[in-house]
């Protein structure tokens, strides 16, 4: 991995993604792999934590409908691997729940802290709930963070993840809690000549999506 920004400093929008290699659930991971893909790439605080446990219970329940849109799932969090694998088979024990994507041990926490996922003012280790959306071609497109005590909308990270892929092909905007096949806005006017008559004002123009 390439000297990263400072601790703490979290990539944005426009950045691109890390490359590491790391142990997971699932073998050896190496980043760059997942590279022609999406990616929804998060951090969890703690193994066998309530709210993890749930996030992880929704992103296994909504696992298919990530791989339909031609995305991977990748979890981290600054605990072990035994750790990670005793809390996947208690999930499949005693909530009959299988976690389908790996997890990634991160103890040095260099992961965590190129990604700026270490929060600065935690007594401890414990990683923020951060999300980055990632993609093909290695270019962090979304983020999204919660703090330990909030867990996260696994069907908003969807959403955002549809909306990103429809707007990087087709030349248009999606709207407020925007869904796939409703309707899309048209770029705001530029010039004169483009400006519309009528009452549909030429800063916001709804049309029907033509690519649904």
């Amino acid at each position: 991995m390439s000297d990263p920004t400072p601790d703490f400093a979290p990539l944005k929008i426009g950045n691109i993604a890390y490359d590491f290699t790391a142990r997971s659930t699932q073998g050896d991971i190496t980043l760059d792999n997942y590279r022609g893909k999406w990616l929804v790439f998060f951090s969890h605080p703690a193994d066998f934590t309530p709210v993890c446990t749930s996030e992880f219970l929704a992103f296994a329940r909504h696992a298919p409908e990530f791989a339909r849109l031609g995305c991977n799932l990748l979890g981290l969090s600054v605990d072990s691997l035994p750790s990670h694998l005793a809390w996947i088979d208690a999930i499949h024990t005693q909530l009959g729940v299988t976690i389908p994507f790996p997890i990634i041990e991160d103890p040095s926490m260099a992961i965590a802290k190129a990604y700026g996922m270490l929060d600065p003012t935690a007594a401890d280790s414990t990683t923020v709930r951060a999300t980055y959306i990632i993609d093909p071609a290695g270019i962090i497109q979304a983020t999204l963070w919660y703090p330990l005590t909030v867990g996260r909308s696994v069907p908003e990270i969807l959403r955002t993840l549809a909306a990103l892929q429809h707007t990087a092909t087709h030349q248009t905007l999606t709207p407020e809690s925007w869904q796939p096949g409703q309707d899309v806005l048209i770029p705001a006017a530029t010039t004169q000549n483009t400006l519309k008559s009528g009452n549909t004002p030429w800063f916001y123009r709804l049309e029907k999506d033509q690519h649904s």
